[in-house]
This record gives structure tokens, C-alpha cells and sequence, in this order.
């Protein structure tokens, strides 16, 4: 059986179709659209007309190749953006009228449910790990170990959250990297609070243009989990943090969709590094999407 997995994030909407048994799956078609669904109007909790029309652009052209590959189901997940918007209905409604998907809008923890299950089909966890996965809305952290979820929250600090609290400079100031950090640490309250991890995951996402840049290679397109040299990660976080729009713009390994806000996200890489005194980081290739199709194989 065919079955289709559409991440609706905030900043990205995320197509996985795979070959679905009982005994697990093979992808067959990744595709992604950069959608913003949250540009302008993400504080103030409503999907503007622009981004509605984004988003159903997208969603046409997913059905399409959907239609085309004759995919027998679709589940499409709407994550901190749709959720935390007061026109959401309104929202589900046309793009229902207009590409006959239903959109299944979860709450935090089973977002980072999903997200945990994810990344456990490329890793082990044979060690204790803290999963962390960058959203536009929101940023999940998962704490795990071999026996499975430890503790996990979903806060609302994704990058287009904060780039959406100031007009910030080209490149950061110093002080600005301060008033990132401070409204995380208002944000995230006294959850953090006595926790330390050795070991980060990021799940996909940043995490990958992260491994792009320090490899000069493209991210595999297979299930695997990378360590990142930590060092370098820190020398490259600092880079990206106080890097110019321009130097990102020329920068290939940068993808497209994250040249805008991926100084920010290594604003909160660095700040959690040092919150719970990360020794070792890896990226997983998996995140909420292959979670989705592990619950799938598992229904």
C-alpha cells in the first residue's frame, strides 16, 4: 500500500510517499516547498490570505504527484502554526474544498511523539540523548534513552517566532544574540532547570545544512544518523550567527529555505549546547514525517 505523510511546518511543507507493510516501509518520493506559513501573522496566532494561498499552491501540486503515483492515503499533519491559529478552521476548510485533503492538526507532545519515533528508526539510543528539532512555529526537545521516552516538551521558539519579535540587523549584533537568548530563557521557564545531557540530535531540518557546510557535501539521502565534530559545530554556529545575508545567499551549501533564518537557528543550537553541557552532537535524517509513516506501518 501507498500511503502519503504531508508535514504542514511553518516555514516548510514536507512530502514523504512510501510503500507501507506491516513489517515497516520504502520511501519512494521527498519533496519539499518552502511555504512561510507563519510570515506575518504568526505572533498574532492567525494564517494571513498571502500565506493561505501559498500553502494551497503547494498542497495542489502534492496531490497532484500524490494522484500521479496513485498513493491510496494521505495524512496530512498540521503542526504550531495551523494549531495556534484562530483562523485554522477556516484554513482546513479550503484546503479541503480545494485538494479534498484533510489536515489532522496535533498538539506539541504528539508532534513530539512523532518526532521521537522518527528518529529512532536511524538511531540506537544506546546512550541517553537529547532529540532537539528546529521548527518555524515551535522547537521540540526529547530526552531518551534505550528504553524509550524519558521527558519532552514543545516550546514555541521556532526561528519564525522569534525573527518575527524585532526588526534584527544584518548581520546579528551582539546584543541582539543577548535579547535571542534572554526571551529563550523566558520561554523555555525552569524546564531546563537541573537537566544535562551529553548527547544532542537534531532532527533533520538545520541539522543537515549544518552537516552540508562542514562536510561541503550534500546531506545523504538515506536513513542515517552523522556525528557533527563538535568543535567545528561551534566555530560554524559563530560563523552563521554573525554572518551577512549576502554571505548566505553565496553560500551553495546553505539551502534556499534557510539562508533567511538560519542564523537564528544557530542562536538556539549554541544556547542549548551550553544550557545542558552538550559534549557530542549527531543529525538524524528523521523527524516527524518518518514518525508519522512509523505510526502508519504500526496501525
Amino acid at each position: 500500500m501507498k500511503k502519503a505523510i504531508i508535514d504542514l511546518g511553518t516555514n516548510t511543507f514536507n512530502l514523504l510517499i512510501a510503500t507501507v507493510t506491516s513489517s515497516g516501509f520504502s520511501i519512494i518520493e521527498a519533496d519539499r516547498i518552502a511555504v512561510a506559513i507563519g510570515q506575518g501573522g504568526i505572533n498574532k496566532g492567525i494564517i494571513t490570505e498571502e500565506a493561505i494561498e501559498r500553502a494551497l499552491n503547494a498542497l495542489v501540486q502534492f496531490k497532484a504527484v500524490c494522484d500521479k503515483l496513485q498513493v491510496d492515503s494521505v495524512r496530512a499533519i498540521g503542526t504550531s502554526a495551523i494549531r495556534d491559529a484562530k483562523n485554522k478552521r477556516e484554513f482546513c476548510e479550503r484546503v479541503f474544498e480545494r485538494t479534498n485533503i484533510n489536515i489532522e492538526v496535533i498538539d506539541g507532545e504528539k508532534e513530539a511523539d512523532l518526532i521521537y519515533k522518527g528518529v529512532k528508526w536511524s538511531h540506537d539510543f544506546m546512550e541517553p540523548a537529547v532529540i532537539m528539532d528546529i521548527g518555524g512555529g515551535s522547537t521540540e526537545f526529547i530526552f531518551a534513552n534505550k528504553s524509550g521516552v524519558l521527558d519532552q516538551i514543545s516550546l514555541n521558539i521556532g526561528v519564525a517566532r522569534i525573527a518575527d519579535l524585532q526588526e534584527f540587523s544584518d548581520p546579528l549584533k551582539h546584543e541582539e544574540v543577548d535579547v535571542i537568548e534572554n526571551w529563550l530563557e523566558q520561554q523555555a521557564g525552569a524546564y531546563f532547570e537541573n537537566k544535562t545531557c551529553a548527547k544532542l540530535i537534531g532532527a533533520s531540518g538545520s541539522f543537515e545544512t549544518f552537516y552540508e557546510l562542514l562536510h561541503q557535501l550534500d546531506f545523504p539521502a538515506e536513513i542515517v544518523t552523522f556525528d557533527l565534530p563538535i568543535n567545528e559545530l561551534k566555530q560554524l554556529l559563530t560563523y552563521l550567527i554573525f554572518s551577512t545575508e549576502n554571505d548566505r545567499k553565496n553560500n551553495r551549501w546553505i539551502a534556499t529555505i534557510r539562508k533567511k533564518m538560519v542564523p537564528i537557528a544557530a542562536v538556539k543550537v549554541n544556547w542549548i549546547i551550553k544550557k545542558l553541557n552538550i559534549k557530542e552532537v549527531s543529525v538524524s535524517s528523521c523527524s516527524l514525517k518518518e514518525g508519522a509513516l512509523m505510526d502508519e506501518t504500526s496501525a
